[in-house]
């Protein structure tokens, strides 16, 4: 099964589109969405093309293929429009031997890591950088921010495919391989 992973799109229909996109040619056979779906939080400028509305159409069309997890700026309303499930702070994933605890980043992250064992996988986005970084006891990953990336990262996402994750960015261009 080929999964794409993506993170922060903040209701920015033009960055929701290309990601759609993307998922379209990498025949990807689900998009898991590590929360911050509609809105851009008091934090963040708005993204371009902001449209919650339009993004609330673009996924929904897509509701079948769609997992996500809860970001710190989605709330019971996102639920109640949104027609598959964002509520929820975590999920795991099972890759090979390992297990990949995916969840937004601001209740659990490297300061306070969830309940895993040695060499499994904690991803993340909330941050909006593209990272994947092997720490003594786990793996770290982000696939950063469809919408509005940080620290010089670009907009992309991650392909999860025969025990690799690839980042790519949204003109196609692999960033970054790691195989299990």
């Amino acid at each position: 099964m080929k999964i794409m992973i993506a993170s922060d799109i903040h209701g920015s229909a033009k960055y929701c589109r290309l990601l759609l996109e993307a998922l379209k040619k990498e025949n990807a056979d689900r998009l898991i969405l590590l929360g911050d779906i509609l809105y851009h939080g008091p934090r963040n400028d708005l993204p371009e093309e902001y449209s919650p509305k339009e993004v609330i159409r673009l996924l929904n069309e897509n509701r079948n293929r769609i997992y996500a997890v809860r970001g710190n700026c989605e709330a019971e309303v996102d639920q109640m429009v949104l027609d598959f499930p964002v509520m929820a702070d975590y999920m795991l994933i099972p890759v090979g031997n390992r297990m990949v605890f995916a969840t937004h980043g601001h209740i659990y992250n490297k300061e306070n890591l969830p309940p895993m064992n040695k060499g499994d996988i904690l991803m993340t986005g909330h941050t909006h950088v593209m990272v994947c970084e092997e720490m003594p006891d786990y793996v770290y990953m982000n696939p950063g921010s469809v919408s509005i990336p940080k620290e010089d990262t670009p907009r992309g996402y991650i392909i999860l495919e025969n025990e690799e994750f690839i980042w790519k960015d949204f003109l196609g261009n692999t960033l970054k391989v790691y195989k299990i």
